[in-house]
């Protein structure tokens, strides 16, 4: 995350109010050592939680004339480790906060670190891109594990992570169903390979018939080619040096969801005993 001008007082509260938030935010207990962690004075712990965050984080910019410390704060209420056995309560501050740091630039991604985003300039407009893509999605019955990685990105425009995480979604998959523990085409190699004379570990059919094996054998070849031609790039290279469009990426995830659906119904063959 490079350098981050100072943050509006309207932008800071928005923060802040999804930070501690009454029923879903922060305790009080909560924020007072992650001010102290940061070096961040609290300066009046009893009063309403949103409004002791704003005053301690907007106190800090002051100071330093640039938002690196409310970012900072962020990353660090947003750690995953804090939220374990808490997943839907980290996706659903997640998607609150995406939606107000969409105008400065930035998403939070699963990983709880900002990255750089395309701005939104207005509400209307985030809402339009969130409503549009989400309803092509839907339109096309894109699998449920392919809409539940993208859903929050999308407010953003964030087409690149978008994609990343759904190709990582249909790895983590494989793997699952697999006991494998490796990644991306030697993943595949490893779990849909038919080795001469056997079986793979996974099957997409009985393997009975040559068009049985040719189908079994697309369908690899298809996941090989969707990490080959974005994870495997991507993980040498800045995030931004590839331009995914809209389009690019719809597609690419209908292929995810696609893959996805095969997965769900793909059996593990027993392995016998040498």
């Amino acid at each position: 995350m490079g350098t981050i001008g100072a943050i509006s007082h309207n932008q800071l509260e928005a923060i802040c109010k999804v930070l501690a938030d009454t029923n879903d935010g922060l305790t009080g207990s909560q924020i007072g050592p992650l001010l102290e962690q940061l070096g961040i004075n609290d300066p009046d712990p009893s009063i309403t939680k949103w409004k002791r965050l704003f005053n301690a984080l907007a106190a800090k910019q002051n100071a330093e004339c640039h938002g690196a410390s409310v970012c900072q704060f962020i990353e660090a209420s947003m750690e995953p480790v804090r939220f374990s056995g808490q997943t839907s309560t980290f996706e659903k501050r997640r998607d609150a906060l995406n939606q107000v740091i969409a105008f400065l630039g930035y998403s939070l991604g699963d990983d709880g670190k900002l990255r750089k985003s395309e701005a939104a300039k207005t509400l209307p407009e985030a809402e339009q891109r969130a409503n549009k893509l989400r309803a092509e999605l839907r339109r096309r019955d894109v699998h449920a594990d392919v809409l539940k990685v993208c859903q929050a990105r999308f407010l953003q425009k964030d087409y690149f992570y978008a994609v990343l995480e759904a190709t990582k979604s249909v790895a983590e998959k494989i793997r699952q169903k697999s006991g494998l523990t490796s990644d991306g085409v030697q993943l595949v190699e490893q779990a849909l390979g038919i080795p001469k004379g056997g079986y793979p570990q996974l099957a997409f059919n009985s393997l009975r018939s040559d068009s049985e094996k040719s189908e079994h054998k697309g369908l690899a070849n298809l996941m090989k080619g969707l990490f080959g031609a974005f994870r495997n790039p991507t993980a040498h290279q800045p995030e931004h040096t590839w331009i995914i469009q809209e389009q690019d990426a719809l597609d690419l995830l209908t292929i995810a969801s696609l893959i996805h659906r095969r997965l769900d119904n793909a059996m593990l063959v027993p392995r016998i005993p040498s």
